[in-house]
């Protein structure tokens, strides 16, 4: 942790659970808890990247009053994870855009990377899902969402700093993996061979009631099954539900797994979080992620749309959950 500088007012203000003695590569599965990360807080090769955003309601200050001893800060909205392109929001930018980001924030290959979110909700989840997600498809394996984010972290009483943090700079380097990502030609030709799409967004845009104001049309991809995300973190949380209810909902939404998977939503936000879900939580082998969604689906009104299929919330209805 030697590599971030605190600038002004650090301070501890809790101290629930003291730190662990440094513990160099410690190995983590895609969700750690506060428990895990307390043991290994002081690795020397450990980074706790706090995500939180506007898509919680925080920003820089929030972490500057309080955040995880050591943590590094870079903002889901506004650090530069996500870019608009050809009037697409949300998309992936450039690998070496993503290597400065990085870089920038002391982060190097050699690193443990978890990532925390506020913690608040399924949403706020998709951005500690989304950054995951990104490390990914660099060729980053060592990296995990600390579940339930910062707010379980204060729940557990966890030591908190105060004062801005700012990074030494590094080198980081990826090893891109096309694979985990899906683009549109790709969702084209995946229609033709019958390949498995998963629709994360709600109920009603799903069946084409109500749309992203990014989207020229309601509906989504012909063939595709419904995954919400909201579905997969417990609710007023963003502790994710564990890997058997994951199988449930898979087996009544009826996703075929013994092929291609395709994730998507409106801008590769709550996609996310259904990659994340099928891919990294259930270990299914091919799944990948269109960062496009439907915002770039639409765009092209010669790309078809379904309508009026029924969303995974409602089939639970009728399955008594």
């Amino acid at each position: 942790m030697n590599r971030f500088t605190r600038l002004v007012g650090s301070a501890v203000l809790t101290a629930g659970l003291a730190p662990a003695l440094a513990a160099a590569g410690p190995a983590v599965t895609p969700l750690v808890d506060t428990g895990w990360l307390q043991s290994n807080l002081d690795a020397e090769d450990l980074v706790v990247l706090d995500v939180r955003s506007a898509i919680d309601g925080s920003d820089r200050s929030d972490f500057e009053r309080a955040h995880i001893p050591g943590a590094v800060y870079s903002s889901y909205t506004g650090g530069g994870w996500r870019v608009t392109e050809n009037g697409v929001p949300g998309k992936l930018p450039p690998v070496e855009d993503l290597e400065a980001l990085i870089g920038g924030l002391g982060i190097d290959n050699d690193d443990t990377v978890v990532i925390v979110p506020a913690g608040s909700g399924s949403t706020d989840f998709g951005s500690a899902a989304r950054v995951y997600w990104t490390f990914k498809v660099l060729g980053h394996d060592d990296v995990a969402i600390l579940n339930g984010g910062h707010r379980a972290w204060v729940q557990a009483d966890g030591a908190l700093e105060t004062g801005p943090v700012e990074a030494v700079g590094t080198s980081f380097e990826a090893d891109f993996r096309p694979e985990l990502l899906a683009t549109t030609e790709e969702v084209e030709a995946a229609l033709e061979a019958d390949h498995q799409l998963v629709d994360a967004r709600p109920a009603p845009q799903y069946e084409g009631e109500a749309k992203h104001p990014a989207a020229r049309s309601a509906g989504t991809i012909p063939g595709a099954a419904s995954l919400e995300e909201r579905l997969l973190v417990q609710e007023g949380t963003a502790q994710f539900v564990d890997r058997e209810r994951v199988f449930e909902l898979v087996e009544v939404a009826g996703i075929r797994t013994d092929e291609r998977i395709v994730t998507f939503c409106n801008t590769g936000h709550w996609a996310a979080t259904a990659w994340f879900a099928l891919s990294e939580v259930a270990g299914y082998e091919d799944v990948a992620m269109y960062d496009g969604s439907m915002t770039e689906w639409t765009q092209d009104e010669s790309r078809p749309l379904a309508l009026a299929q029924r969303a995974l919330s409602r089939l639970l209805e009728g399955f008594g959950g």
